[in-house]
C-alpha cells in the first residue's frame, strides 16, 4: 500500500493538509458569532468583504478538477479544450450587471438561496422546488469530480491498495472536511481558500517559468504539442478533431459551449452561496472586476496539458498528465506542494457545494413542503446535518459509480442549471413573466435537454442545429426551448400572483444596513 510512496512528496502533502485541517476547525473562532444561525453558519453572516469574497469566490470556482481535466481537454484533443477561458471570462460581465441587484434584495428580504428569491418574486412553489431540485441533482456529481482530482493527486504520490483501502486516503480527507465544515460552516472554506489560492498561484508561476526553461521555451512546446495532435487526428481518420487550432466544424461548438456554460455556472447553489455571503452590492461589483486574474491564472493552466506532450508524458488517462508532469519536471518535495495545493484545491469547492446544497434543501425542500413550522435553530440543524449527507453521497458516488458516469452527470448538471436562468436573471428586471409560464418553461428545457445530451454510449454535448452542419451547445438549445414556452405561456396568461419585492428592494441599501467582516 505504502511501498511505492514518495515519501518527500508525501511529507509535504500531510504537512499542509495538516495546515488547512487546524484553520478549518479555527474558522468556528473567526469573528465569533452564533453558528446555530443558519445565515451564519451557511453565508457566513452575509459579512465577508471584498478581499474575502475575491478568495472564496475564486477558490470556489477555480476547483481542483478544473486544475486537473482543463489540461487533461488540451492533452487529449488540444484547443477546443480552452473554451474554459472564454466562459470564465464571459462571466464577469453578467455578474457585474446582475448579482448587485440579487444581493440587494436577497438582503433586504432575507433570502439564502435562488430559490428563496424565485418564491418571493413569483408566489410558485413548483417554480421554487424546480429551482431547489435543479440545483441539487447538479451539485452532487460537481462534489465527487472535486474527490476526482483530489484521488488523481493521492495516486501520484504512489499509495496503492486494493478494493476499499484504494480509497482510503480519499475518505479520511472526507470526513476531516466534513467534521470542520459541520463545525465551522462558511467561515471553514472561506479561511483555506488564503491557503488554497496563494499555493496555487505560487505552483502555476513556478510552472510557467520552470517547465518550459527546462523544454527549451514555449515554442518547442507548441510544436511538440501539434505533431502530436496531428499525428492523433491523422491515425483516428478524421473522427478526433485534435489540434493547436480550432477546426472549422469546432467554432460554433465552441462559442457555443462557452455562452452556455457561462450562464449556468453562477446558478449553481455554491456559486450563489459565494455570492450572497459578501457585505455588499459593491463587494460583487469589485470582484467582477478582480475575478477574472483567476481566467489569466486558468490559461496558464490549461497550457500544461501542452507542456505534458512537451515532456514526453504517456498516460492512458488524460487526467493523469498534470500529475505526472510535476513528478517529472520539479523535485519531489515541491510536486508535494503542488499536490498538496490540488487537494486542498477541492476541499474548499467540495465545502461550499455541500453548505450550498443543504441550504437549499433545508430552506427550500425540507421547510415548505415538510415541515413549514421548523425554527430557525432547527433550520441550521438541519443544514448540518444536510451538508454532512451530501458529503457521504458524493462519497458514494466516487466508491460506487464509475468516474465516467460521474462525469457525464456532471457535464449534464450545467445544461439543467442554465434552465433556471429564465426565472432567476430575467425576474431581477422583469415581472412580466409568470411562476406558471416559468415552471413549464423549465420543464421543456430540462426534458429538451437531457434527452439531447443522452447518447447512446457518453453524453454528448452538442448537436447539430436542424439540417446544418452547425453544432450547438444542448444547454442552449434547451434554453432557447425554455424561453419560448416561458414567453408564449407568459403573453396567454396575465401574472396575477402576489410579488413580495419592489422596485427599491433591487438598489444598493445605505451603509449602515451592512455589517462588513474583514
Amino acid at each position: 500500500m505504502i511501498d511505492h510512496l514518495n515519501w518527500p512528496a508525501t511529507l509535504v502533502f500531510i504537512g499542509f493538509f495538516g495546515l488547512v485541517t487546524v484553520l478549518g476547525f479555527f474558522a468556528a473562532r473567526w469573528k465569533t458569532a452564533d453558528l446555530n444561525d443558519l445565515a451564519e453558519w451557511g453565508l457566513g453572516g452575509r459579512r465577508f468583504g471584498p478581499v474575502i469574497s475575491w478568495f472564496l469566490i475564486g477558490g470556489d470556482l477555480y476547483t481542483a478538477y478544473t486544475i486537473i481535466a482543463v489540461p487533461a481537454v488540451v492533452y487529449a484533443i488540444g484547443s477546443y479544450g480552452f473554451f474554459a477561458i472564454p466562459y470564465t471570462v464571459l462571466i464577469y460581465p453578467l455578474l457585474y450587471l446582475t448579482f448587485p441587484r440579487l444581493w440587494s434584495v436577497a438582503h433586504r428580504k432575507n433570502y439564502m438561496t435562488a430559490a428563496d428569491y424565485v418564491f418571493g418574486r413569483y408566489n410558485h412553489r413548483g417554480l421554487e422546488l424546480a429551482v431547489a431540485i435543479t440545483g441539487l441533482l447538479a451539485t452532487m456529481p460537481y462534489i465527487a469530480l472535486q474527490l476526482v482530482g483530489m484521488e488523481k493527486v493521492i495516486q501520484a504520490l504512489g499509495f496503492e491498495g486494493q478494493g476499499w483501502l484504494a480509497h482510503l486516503p480519499l475518505t479520511l480527507a472526507f470526513v476531516i472536511l466534513a467534521l470542520y465544515t459541520y463545525t465551522s460552516g462558511l467561515r471553514a472554506p472561506a479561511m483555506i481558500s488564503f491557503v488554497k489560492d496563494i499555493m496555487i498561484y505560487i505552483f502555476v508561476i513556478a510552472a510557467i517559468i520552470v517547465i518550459p526553461a527546462k523544454l527549451g521555451g514555449y515554442g518547442a512546446i507548441f510544436d511538440a504539442a501539434g505533431a502530436i495532435l496531428d499525428a492523433k487526428a491523422s491515425a483516428s481518420g478524421g473522427k478526433v478533431a485534435a489540434g493547436l487550432l480550432l477546426s472549422p466544424q469546432q467554432m460554433a461548438p465552441y462559442a457555443t459551449l462557452a455562452i452556455g456554460s457561462a450562464m449556468a455556472l453562477f446558478m449553481y447553489p455554491h456559486a450563489m452561496t459565494g455570492l450572497l455571503c459578501a457585505s455588499s452590492a459593491s463587494t460583487i461589483r469589485k470582484n467582477a472586476i478582480a475575478l477574472p486574474a483567476y481566467s489569466v491564472l486558468l490559461c496558464f493552466i490549461a497550457l500544461m496539458g501542452y507542456m505534458a506532450h512537451a515532456a514526453g508524458i504517456k498516460v492512458d488517462n488524460p487526467q493523469d498528465a498534470v500529475p505526472q508532469l510535476f513528478l517529472k519536471m520539479f523535485p519531489s518535495w515541491f510536486a508535494g506542494f503542488c499536490f498538496a495545493a490540488i487537494a486542498i484545491g477541492a476541499l474548499v469547492p467540495a465545502a461550499v457545494m455541500s453548505i450550498g446544497a443543504a441550504n437549499t434543501f433545508t430552506r427550500n425542500v425540507w421547510k415548505p413542503f415538510i415541515n413549514p413550522a421548523i425554527g430557525p435553530r432547527q433550520e441550521a440543524t438541519l443544514a448540518k446535518l444536510m451538508s454532512l449527507v451530501v458529503k457521504v453521497g458524493a462519497l458514494a458516488v466516487i466508491l460506487f459509480m464509475p468516474t465516467k458516469f460521474a462525469l457525464d452527470l456532471q457535464l449534464l448538471g450545467g445544461v439543467w442549471m442554465i434552465q433556471i436562468f429564465p426565472a432567476v436573471i430575467l425576474g431581477l428586471f422583469t415581472r412580466w413573466f409568470s411562476g406558471w409560464s416559468l415552471f413549464t418553461g423549465w420543464a421543456a428545457g430540462m426534458i429538451l435537454g437531457t434527452w439531447l445530451a443522452w447518447g447512446p454510449t457518453a453524453w454528448v454535448p452538442v448537436h447539430k442545429l436542424f439540417d446544418t452542419d452547425i453544432g450547438v451547445y444542448n444547454g442552449l438549445m434547451a434554453l432557447a426551448a425554455n424561453v419560448t414556452v416561458a414567453t408564449v405561456l407568459a403573453a396567454l396568461l396575465p401574472n396575477t400572483a402576489p410579488d413580495e419585492t419592489k422596485a427599491a428592494d433591487y438598489e444598493d441599501p445605505p451603509l449602515g444596513e451592512i455589517t462588513i467582516l474583514t
